[in-house]
């Protein structure tokens, strides 16, 4: 029994690295299919494009006014890779505070840095995301930012644990007053 616990928990953490390895080679090929990076395309994608309306509620309606340093990436999926939604900006710290409070109380799982494959392979982890608003490469978060996972469902296997699955939250740095609303779905 034990014997099979540890082979299970291998698998599903092989799955997610393998997962998160091939999202990450998917946007990076962003020729292969159209990836939005204009913040003036945030409200479309927001309230348009999006389907899945749950994975994305606790996104900003509009881009607030005194946001700066605002980005937005919008990865459509393929066949063969996850759709990914980031909106990243700075604001003023009493906000990013209320956001720290608000979001530390209804997240299911916490995490200090890192990115997906970090978090998804500690005990009882789950996928989270990888950095993908800074310059367009698949990041890793750096450890004074907080990954607050609001949900995350498996929809994999019993054999094949986070094949697929989606999730969505917050990363916030209340030291550079940055926050991160995230959704996937692989």
């Amino acid at each position: 029994m034990l014997f099979a616990t540890i082979a299970f928990q291998s698998l599903g953490g092989v799955g997610v690295v393998g997962g998160g390895f091939f999202l990450t080679q998917a946007f990076n090929k962003k020729g292969e299919t159209e990836t939005i990076i204009n913040s003036s395309n945030y409200q479309d994608i927001r309230h348009n494009t999006w389907s899945n309306q749950t994975q994305i509620n606790h996104f900003p309606a509009t881009i607030p006014r005194e946001a700066t340093d605002v980005r937005v990436i919008y990865y459509p999926g393929s066949s063969e890779y996850g759709r990914i939604f980031q909106l990243r900006m700075k604001l003023p710290k009493q906000q990013i505070q209320k956001s720290l409070l608000k979001y530390r109380d209804t997240a299911k799982h916490k995490y200090q840095g890192g990115d997906t494959n970090d978090h998804a392979n500690q005990e009882n982890g789950v996928p989270t995301t990888f950095l993908y608003s800074s310059d367009l490469q698949a990041g890793t978060f750096p450890s004074t930012y907080e990954i607050l996972v609001l949900n995350a469902n498996n929809r994999g296997t019993a054999d094949f644990p986070w094949n697929h699955g989606d999730s969505y939250g917050v990363a916030i740095d209340k030291i550079t007053s940055e926050i991160v609303y995230w959704a996937e779905e692989w």
